[in-house]
């Protein structure tokens, strides 16, 4: 689990709340909580967001709030001693025995772009096939990223929306004083609802899943590199050394001090 954006998430919670007892007592949570406000801010915000989207990507994107609160799995240190060792066994037997190797291999972007070098593909066409299927991922996060952006930006609006609604039922009954008070404070509710929504959960969110997508096109894009590489006969070492490029100076060297440098 990724314990960063669960604190942030749920430390968001507890902000509100404690802000909410110091101010007013614990007594004063209840009457920030408002059926009608709710239905118009989150509903309202949410239909909205909804209809710049299809139902079954909308529906997928609110699924990959599980994916954010969870630690992204890309083993860099992992995938380029993977590659080294791909590239030790193409130098020693040849590039048609990456297609035995291609067999034990779950990634589907490496598997795919060993067959194709296993079956004499040209590099330039192995490049291109790789890139548009990282293109095709790019784009898929992208429209995740952007139903919370939406959602994001509608969410003060509709709160402003549900506060115009508010105040004018406020003004409606203007003969008892004794209302004003009740009717202001569920109007401005409405206000801290979209508010709440935009920079407690969307915006997070979303760039949580800009992050997660960078990290994964940085880790895809390795891929490419290792593979064009074996396919050009480099010698590992510098196979390695063109890979640890992509690292951090930790991962490096943590990378060194297990491998070694790698490559023979």
């Amino acid at each position: 689990m990724d314990i960063a954006t669960l604190a942030a998430l749920g430390g968001g919670v507890l902000i509100i709340l404690i802000g909410i007892a110091t101010a007013g007592g614990l007594q004063t949570i209840p009457s920030y909580i408002d059926i009608p406000s709710v239905v118009i801010t989150i509903g309202g915000s949410l239909l909205a967001t909804f209809g710049t989207n299809t139902i079954p990507g909308a529906i997928t994107a609110l699924k990959t709030v599980g994916i954010v609160i969870k630690m992204p799995s890309f083993d860099m240190s992992g995938l380029v001693k993977q590659i080294v060792d791909l590239s030790n066994t193409a130098r020693k037997e040849g590039l048609l025995a990456l297609e035995e190797a291609a067999n034990g291999i779950e990634d589907p972007l490496l598997k795919k772009g060993l067959l194709l070098t296993a079956d004499g593909t040209e590099p330039e066409l192995v490049r291109a096939i790789l890139e548009a299927e990282i293109d095709s991922i790019d784009a898929r996060h992208k429209v995740n990223i952007k139903f919370f952006e939406d959602w994001a930006s509608q969410g003060p609006s509709w709160g402003m929306i549900g506060t115009l609604i508010g105040l004018v039922n406020m003004l409606n009954n203007m003969s008892d004083a004794s209302s004003l008070g009740p009717n202001m404070a569920v109007a401005l509710i409405t206000t801290f609802y979209g508010s709440a929504i935009a920079n407690w959960i969307c915006f997070p969110v979303a760039e949580k899943l800009k992050f997660d997508n960078d990290q994964e096109l940085t880790y895809k894009g390795v891929m490419i590199e290792g593979i064009l590489s074996i396919q050009a006969g480099e010698n590992p070492r510098v196979t390695e050394e063109k890979l640890k490029a992509f690292m951090n100076p930790a991962e490096r060297e943590a990378y060194d001090a297990a491998n070694g440098g790698g490559g023979e």
